[in-house]
């Protein structure tokens, strides 16, 4: 059966589409809870604070582009419409009641319609619900101790060397692998209580859409809840000393079922629960 040109060109726009649709979901789904070469949008979400987060960003992207362009088009209008050579008799104008009303009341209009939505995220970030789940992150020169209070279960997270990170059959990201990930159960609601044992960290985790600092004799605490099974990267983001960039943070998001033989296995001290790296064997403290 012969295909006419139309027919032909309709199919290869169909195939070129679905490529690329695959394409991106492949690299979207590659790209989920770690940073990508070439990035220049906000890190996949997994919470849905970071999807109010995200949104946000978006709008507010697309507003200061709106007003950026506008300020543009009134520059060029001026520049051509005003010069010298194309107005030798410029206007003796002074006032204009209408346009000095709108330049007042248009910006006015557009800072409450952000002020709205920012006020609406704030309390979303600092308003933490009942909590399925209390962790400790306290904050080392340069790692991280992660308490479980509830669960009597307490380990230190330390960035893997580039030798450790080489034996591994699927090696994490460079600077982000540790030996020990925070282990969370998926859909719960997590308390995270931050503080820091000798200066100033910063605990954040931008898939999550949180950042806190970590400060020694004062306890902070924000909270998420991951709605994506998965392992998510972070850093201490708070200049913390000469190693304030090997202080990695590892979350691996489970079903509630793994969660529980987590629990267990880490209590029973043995040296294969699921906060470690495939392919690594190291005793887990507790």
């Amino acid at each position: 059966m012969k295909m006419s040109k139309g027919q032909i060109g309709r199919r290869l726009l169909g195939l070129a589409v679905a490529a690329t649709a695959t394409s991106a979901c492949g690299t979207a789904s590659a790209e989920l809870g770690q940073p990508a070469p070439w990035e220049y949008k906000l890190q996949g979400s997994a919470t849905e604070v970071m999807d109010f987060i995200t949104a946000f960003h978006d709008g507010l992207l697309v507003v200061i582009t709106l007003i950026t362009l506008f300020v543009l088009a009134l520059l060029v209008i001026v520049v051509v419409k005003f010069n010298a050579k194309a107005n030798p008799v410029p206007s003796r104008t002074t006032h204009n009641t209408l346009v000095e009303v709108a330049w007042t009341l248009i910006p006015v209009l557009i800072l409450v319609s952000i002020a709205v939505p920012s006020f609406r995220l704030l309390f979303l970030e600092l308003d933490i619900p009942k909590a399925d789940l209390t962790i400790k992150a306290t904050g080392n020169q340069w790692n991280w101790t992660y308490t479980y209070p509830d669960d009597k279960i307490e380990y230190t997270s330390i960035m893997l060397t580039e030798e450790d990170r080489a034996k591994l059959a699927s090696p994490p990201p460079r600077l982000l692998g540790a030996d020990h990930a925070l282990v969370v159960p998926v859909n719960k609601i997590v308390r995270v209580q931050t503080t820091g044992s000798d200066v100033i960290h910063s605990f954040a985790m931008p898939a999550f859409g949180i950042k806190i600092d970590a400060i020694p004799g004062r306890l902070n605490e924000t909270w998420f809840k991951a709605t994506k099974l998965g392992i998510y990267y972070g850093q201490c983001s708070e200049l913390c000393g000469k190693d304030h960039a090997f202080m990695p943070i590892v979350v691996k998001v489970v079903n509630d079922q793994d969660y529980a033989d987590w629990k267990k296995c880490v209590q029973a001290s043995q040296d294969n629960c699921i906060d470690l790296p495939a392919g690594t064997k190291t005793k887990q403290s507790s």
